[in-house]
């Protein structure tokens, strides 16, 4: 595996390519009006310069290694943009947020292209042509039922010879579940409360309000047949004491940004699922509907 595309220069995207460019063949998947603009301009990576080679959305070049780093708001987008880069042995990758991306990905370009991924404890934050962070946190990727395969030993080869930090998780469903659950407090919380993490690991309403919200996450995912506990709950909430106070999660960068956020992915996905089992998750309704109040005077 030494041909990478990813598809998505945001946070995530710059960090991992950064890394995977160190001793792989890398190149981001472009449309040509960004092309044209990520050709004139530089990129840093904590105060570093940094050239990516750029590839041509809809060209037909298969990848070994296709990453999705983009928003759930624009994966439909990528999908199309992608696809020419998808071949009879590529391995499909994605680090969006949720639960739902796997699915999707799977449906359109098949399964056995899939190996499940989260991305979890990094602090990175672009703005404008700059990316910083302080950690870099890992990937957690894995199959359903804890199989291997020779396309996750690839992957684990690709990561080991770039230094990517990584680790294969036999529960890889319950990783994505419990992430998920981080991601529906903090990054929904620091978004309303207009802050950054240091906002949610100080002991006041928005720490309890996301963690509130965390906890709705529980009984739904026993009903959806991949149960998290309290336990996780408790290690994730501690992960995120660990993180620059500075930093900010995606969420609230996009409120900044006056973009439209991953509500959807979030609230938007604890209250479907949760009206299809008849629970009650007041917290996630509140956080979904001022979101989207929030959203609605964007100009």
């Amino acid at each position: 595996m030494r041909n990478i595309a990813i598809i998505g220069m945001g946070a995530l995207g710059l960090l991992f390519g950064d890394m995977l460019q160190s001793a792989l063949d890398v190149g981001f998947i472009v449309d040509p009006q960004r092309k044209a603009v990520y050709a004139s301009q530089t990129i840093t990576v904590n105060g570093a310069e940094k050239r990516f080679r750029l590839l041509d959305a809809g060209a037909s070049s298969p990848a070994d290694l296709l990453i999705f780093a983009v928003k759930g708001t624009a994966l439909d987008r990528a999908i199309e943009d992608a696809a020419g880069h998808v071949g009879p042995d590529t391995v499909i990758v994605s680090l969006l947020n949720g639960i739902t991306s796997e699915e999707i990905l799977g449906r359109r370009f098949g399964f056995e292209h899939i190996v499940y991924c989260t991305a979890q404890g990094m602090d990175a934050v672009r703005e404008g042509r700059s990316l910083r962070y302080t950690r870099c946190g890992k990937l957690c990727v894995g199959l359903p039922g804890g199989r291997r395969s020779p396309d996750l030993d690839a992957l684990c080869a690709a990561f080991d010879a770039a230094g990517v930090p990584y680790e294969v998780d036999p529960d890889i469903l319950h990783r994505l579940w419990s992430k998920f659950m981080l991601n529906v407090g903090v990054n929904q919380v620091v978004m309303v409360h207009e802050g950054n993490y240091g906002t949610i690991q100080r002991p006041g309403p928005a720490r309890d309000q996301m963690i509130a919200a965390m906890r709705e996450v529980i009984p739904l995912s026993r009903l959806e047949g991949v149960p998290v506990t309290e336990e996780d709950l408790e290690y994730y909430v501690r992960l995120l004491d660990t993180l620059s106070p500075e930093g900010m999660p995606s969420m609230r960068q996009d409120g900044l940004a006056h973009r439209r956020s991953e509500v959807e992915l979030f609230a938007g996905t604890v209250c479907r699922l949760a009206a299809k089992h008849g629970l009650a998750v007041p917290v996630n309704e509140e956080l979904y509907r001022t979101v989207l109040a929030m959203e609605a005077k964007y100009r």
